[in-house]
């Protein structure tokens, strides 16, 4: 058998002989013209150098302006490899560390599964699933007391955090102002400024007592500052209750007086992230109210929720907003030229688990009384855990974060001087005390410094951010940690 001998040369050998020809090349060329015109010409080292500079310079490449600052390594970036690299109880992050239920992984199989006619297999319409979309519907229409369409005042995309961004995107223009209530998830100023705003932030002030008084009373927003904050080129008003991390629950009250004062400027959005709203500790005295609810707001409003808290299924990334046409537009405006469409099994499975989730489950009336009963369980395991190391829970009202008071807590000062590359620097009180939690004592939270805006930070100092969407077993854990080490 006869093979040809160009079949045993490798592909990479190939170019580079190819390469080095063509360098040969310029090379004789240039020493042609040298020649020619009487100057010494370059030696072949030289014209390689050369062609080698040239081309280094040519590849030079520069991250998008837009992205200035952004692309610094964040506090997950840092908290969550610390955790594992000293084995620390990790309560920073929040997502379950369980399962889904079973009727909601049904609910997936169910979806991709032709047998059961679901056709859930292919692109979804780009504005929703249909499916979901009407179930959204219903479910809104039936809590809000007002007729919602499923065709234009419905939108869902790849999360809570895809809609935001689609939604911001469509909304803001260059040099448009977005007021963010501080302390705010860290997407909300980031994506903001992507979208080319800017940020103009208002915090919420512990004033309240928090050996005596829920979240919701001890983090107050004070509305004559909000209104200070807003002018002629304010945009957006980005609203988060339940409150992350606070866990603060805006009130009827404080929601009609933030109205009153959107409702001065027509041209101002409220975008409300209500991904916590299942997650409602003491409805009685502490009920989730929609602001797009408050007579004359849903025409300002628009509200955004989704799936993957509720559903302990954050990987399933179904997210959507809810509010008039015009500002849903907002959305699938800019979805149908990102993603298309959120994910049609995904879509698919949430339609059937929301109809699922008010049946009778696990002993209660439905699914989601069972869900609050189980977070509030744990939200006492984790409160007993932060008090047996000296900490102050504020307890919150909805969602599954504590925010603790540390004021009584002393541990090395040596920490204060050393700030990495995600910490503020100064480094922060709160950033330190995290970073010594997890290598000497083996639980791991969340510094909220990292939730504020720089002017602010002084606020976050004597406290910490701790996650009780975790294991009983994983608790237990954290609590005989901080009380072996703090007895």
């Amino acid at each position: 058998m006869v093979v040809s001998l160009r079949l045993l040369v490798p592909p990479f050998v190939k170019v580079l002989t190819i390469l080095t020809f063509m360098r040969l090349a310029r090379h004789v060329s240039a020493l042609k013209m040298s020649l020619q015109k009487g100057k010494p010409a370059p030696s072949a080292q030289q014209a390689l150098s050369t062609s080698a500079s040239s081309s280094s310079t040519s590849n030079k490449f520069e991250l998008a302006r837009r992205l200035d600052g952004l692309d610094k390594p964040t506090v997950w970036h840092e908290f969550s490899p610390l955790a594992q690299k000293h084995g620390a109880i990790n309560l920073g992050q929040g997502f379950p560390d369980w399962d889904p239920p079973a009727f909601v992984q049904q609910a997936m199989k169910q979806a991709v599964d032709p047998a059961f006619g679901r056709h859930a297999n292919q692109y979804a319409r780009s504005m929703a699933h249909m499916p979901l979309a009407k179930v959204l519907a219903e479910d809104y229409s039936e809590r809000w007391n007002m007729e919602i369409n499923p065709t234009n005042q419905i939108a869902t995309a790849v999360g809570c955090t895809n809609v935001l961004y689609c939604a911001l995107q469509g909304l803001l223009n260059p040099g448009d102002e977005i007021i963010l209530l501080e302390p705010f998830f860290d997407v909300y100023s980031a994506q903001a400024i992507m979208a080319g705003g800017k940020p103009v932030y208002v915090p919420l002030r512990p004033t309240g007592d928090p050996k005596t008084e829920t979240a919701s009373k001890v983090f107050t927003l004070d509305l004559a500052e909000l209104e200070n904050a807003i002018t002629d080129k304010t945009k957006v008003l980005l609203l988060n209750t339940p409150h992350n991390p606070t866990g603060k629950i805006f009130s009827r009250t404080e929601l009609e007086g933030i109205a009153a004062i959107v409702k001065k400027h027509p041209g101002l959005t409220v975008l409300s992230d209500e991904v916590y709203e299942h997650l409602i500790y003491d409805p009685e005295n502490e009920p989730h109210i929609s602001i797009a609810t408050i007579p004359g707001m849903f025409e300002q409003t628009l509200t955004l929720s989704s799936s993957g808290k509720t559903f302990s299924a954050t990987g399933f990334k179904v997210g959507w907003c809810v509010g008039p046409p015009s500002l849903v537009k907002a959305v699938w405006a800019v979805q149908q030229w990102v993603n298309f469409s959120a994910p049609t099994p995904n879509q698919d499975a949430i339609a059937q688990a929301l109809i699922q989730a008010k049946e009778p489950f696990e002993g209660y009336n439905n699914y989601y009384s069972y869900l609050v009963a189980e977070y509030k369980r744990k939200r006492s395991l984790l409160s007993d855990a932060l008090t047996a190391a000296g900490m102050t829970p504020v307890v919150p009202s909805g969602g599954f974060f504590i925010m603790a008071d540390t004021s009584q807590i002393e541990f090395p000062s040596s920490y204060m001087d050393q700030p990495t590359e995600a910490s503020p620097n100064p480094m922060p009180r709160d950033w330190a005390l995290s970073r010594w939690l997890t290598q000497e004592v083996g639980v791991t939270a969340i510094p909220p410094s990292a939730f504020y805006s720089p002017p602010e930070v002084k606020l976050a100092g004597n406290f910490l951010r701790f996650a009780f969407c975790k294991g009983d077993d994983t608790i237990a854990e954290a609590h005989r940690r901080l009380e072996t080490f703090f007895k």
